[in-house]
This record gives structure tokens, C-alpha cells and sequence, in this order.
């Protein structure tokens, strides 16, 4: 028989397992479910827009026939317009198939070698793979991932920011399947990677603010693109270059159904150059975890009397890599920060941040490592 007090002990220690089984789970509900919850009513929404888009555009083709029947009796040919569809726009011309232009000319945007629908392989390589064969076929390519075409002169200068903790199985796929698409697309770039350490939840944010400050210090960049890690675009004639306004590539995404979850969507891959930018006082500093920058990022774009431009029809869709790991926590005070997006954006952005950078040249890539915590970007009373 066991004696009375080691079922005494027996009894603590399960209560207090339960107790921390307990607290785990309502720490994993309050911080990391809500974000899942979120991400799960995207996907219902985007359905449900694709759903009303169908019922519409039956009705029309319900409404041709009608039509069709009604003109048909007196043998009449009839104008009415059954398009509804805003991917019918005429097709864009591109530069025909063995067009040469001179080394001094200034390289297209429409280049005869971007065919437009792509295969995506996600796939998982590692990342010596990737270098062995992107090297092999380029050997322009110098460390850092710095590339700039030959036979032209490039229209843009781009740098690639990509935030980024533990993805170390993203990376390699997005490397594989963007730097020949931007080859093409005959644009100099280089490849940034900030790589946020420490224990503070993920400050995505942040992590392009302090990209933004290093790139600049390599190259005078004139074009800067905003790049998950787990996104891969489908077609190659989402042209990666800047334009006089702010531009949100990533459109639509498989896990919402190719549809924009809500209008002001700013998230994925986004485009600004260095002017506007530096206008906007960059992105917010104050987001930790999931949600709400790229909504802020929004908000300052408009506030500085700008609009979002996007890619038209099948352009800009985009492909998702699986996860095969918890994301990052929910950061739940961001509505409170959207509220308050208009004063914020004078003191909290480019010009409050602090940090101290590990810098590294890869074959593809300069990582940009840091350590990243609230008082390194303090922000006054507004």
C-alpha cells in the first residue's frame, strides 16, 4: 500500500501539471488563435466575394440568352455589353520574340522572355542547392545576390526585402523562383534578409525599417519591394519595378481563394520607391506578433495622398508555401495603434528606430541580422 504522503505528492504534481496544461492552452487561445481565426474568416470572405462574382456572372450569361432571344425574332444584331469581367482589358503588347536593343538603351519593361503564367515548385531544396544552381547558370551574380543585366541598362534598381525567423525551408524555394523571374524581367537587384533574433514576438515591420537603412547604406536604390518569404508570384509579368504610386503586387493569393480578403489589403509583397518611402516615415515600429502593419501601412500611404496601384486581371496572383510550424503570436493592441495611425506616423517609423545590425554577404543574399526590442525604437507623446 503506498504510504499517505506520497499520494499527497502524487496529487501536487498532477494539479500543478494541469494547471500549467491549463495556462499553456489559454496563453495559446488569447495570443496565437486569433490570428488563426482571422486567417480562417479571410479565406470565408474571399469565398464568399468569389461566390457573388459567379451568381453575377451567371445572371449575365442567364441575361444573354434573354437577350439573345428576344433580338433573335426580328433577326436584329444587338450591342449590349455582357462583359463584366475586369481581366478582359486588351492584351498588353510585348516586345516580339529575337528583339535585340543596344547595351545603352534603357532595358524594357515588357521584355519578349516573360511569357506571363509560371510553374511553381515548392518543393523543398536546400539552400547550397539553390547557390550551386543559380551560380552554375549566372556567374554575374556577385555576393550579396547583387545582379544587373548586361544588355540593357536597367529601368529600375530594386532591393528585395525579405523579414525573416526560423522560415529556413521558405527561403531556399522563394530564392529558386524569383531570381530568374527578376532576370527576366531585366531589373539590377540584391536580396536582403533581416533576420530578427532574440525572444520578442515578430516585428515584421521593424525588420523592413531596419532593411530599408542598410540597403541604402550598399546602393542608392530607387525601388524597394516588401517580400514574405512564403509568397511566390505566378506570373512573371508582375513587373517588379516601382511606379508613381505605391504598388501591392500580391493580389491575389491562393489560401483566400485568388480574391483580396478586403479592400484595404497591403499585405505580402508590396512596392514603394525611396521617395515615397521616406514620405511616409516608413513602416510603424510598435507592431509585435501578427497583424495590423501592413493595415498601418495603408492608412500612411493614403494619409500621404497617395493610392494603391495593383497588377490587373491574372497578374498578380500568388502562391503560398505550407507551414510547417506555429506562426507568430497575435498582436492584440493593433486596433488601438490603426486608431491612432494619422499621429503616430510623424514619431514612430524611419526616424525614431535604433538598432545594431550583424551584417553577412551570402552567395544570394546579405543577411541582416538583429536583435530587436521596444525601447529601441521610443515614441513620444502625440
Amino acid at each position: 500500500m503506498m504510504p499517505t504522503h506520497l499520494r499527497i505528492r502524487r496529487r501536487s504534481f498532477l494539479g500543478l501539471l494541469f494547471l500549467f496544461s491549463l495556462s499553456t492552452s489559454a496563453l495559446y487561445f488569447i495570443y496565437s488563435a486569433p490570428g488563426i481565426v482571422n486567417e480562417y474568416l479571410f479565406a470565408v470572405q474571399a469565398r464568399s466575394i468569389q461566390i457573388r462574382k459567379n451568381v453575377k456572372t451567371i445572371g449575365a450569361q442567364v441575361l444573354e440568352q434573354v437577350v439573345r432571344g428576344a433580338y433573335s425574332i426580328n433577326v436584329t444584331d444587338y450591342s449590349y455589353d455582357f462583359n463584366f469581367s475586369e481581366s478582359d482589358a486588351p492584351p498588353t503588347a510585348y516586345l516580339p520574340e529575337g528583339f535585340t536593343f543596344l547595351p545603352s538603351q534603357i532595358c524594357p519593361e515588357r521584355h519578349s522572355s516573360m511569357k506571363g503564367r509560371l510553374e511553381v515548385n515548392m518543393s523543398e531544396v536546400s539552400l547550397e542547392e539553390v547557390e550551386r544552381s543559380l551560380l552554375k547558370h549566372q556567374s554575374s551574380i556577385a555576393p550579396g545576390g547583387y545582379w544587373k543585366p548586361k544588355d540593357c541598362l536597367p529601368r529600375w534598381k530594386v532591393a528585395i526585402l525579405v523579414p525573416f525567423r526560423n522560415r529556413h525551408e521558405h527561403l531556399p524555394i522563394l530564392l529558386r523562383h524569383l531570381v530568374p523571374v527578376l532576370q527576366k524581367q531585366r531589373l539590377q537587384f540584391a536580396f536582403y534578409v533581416i533576420e530578427q533574433e532574440g525572444t520578442e514576438p515578430f516585428n515584421r515591420a521593424m525588420l523592413f525599417n531596419v532593411g530599408f537603412k542598410e540597403a541604402m547604406k550598399d546602393l542608392d536604390w530607387d525601388c524597394l519591394i516588401f517580400h514574405d518569404v512564403d509568397h511566390l508570384m505566378e506570373n512573371d509579368r508582375n513587373y517588379y519595378g516601382c511606379t508613381d504610386m505605391p504598388r501591392h503586387f500580391a493580389v491575389k493569393l491562393n489560401k483566400y481563394s485568388y480574391m483580396l480578403p478586403y479592400h484595404e489589403f497591403f499585405g505580402g509583397v508590396s512596392g514603394l520607391t525611396v521617395k515615397q518611402f521616406k514620405k511616409i516615415n516608413g513602416f510603424p515600429n510598435a507592431f509585435w506578433g501578427w497583424g495590423g502593419e501592413d493595415d498601418d501601412l495603408w492608412n500612411r500611404v493614403q494619409f500621404a495622398n497617395y493610392t494603391v496601384s495593383r497588377p490587373h486581371g491574372e497578374q498578380g496572383r500568388y502562391m503560398s508555401i505550407p507551414h510547417h510550424h506555429r506562426g507568430e503570436v497575435q498582436f492584440l493592441g493593433r486596433y488601438s495603434l490603426l486608431r491612432h495611425s494619422k499621429e503616430r506616423q510623424k514619431v514612430d517609423g524611419l526616424n525614431n528606430l535604433n538598432y545594431s545590425p550583424l551584417i553577412s554577404r551570402r552567395p544570394l543574399y546579405t543577411n541582416i541580422t538583429v536583435s530587436l526590442s521596444r525601447k529601441l525604437a521610443p515614441v513620444a507623446d502625440y
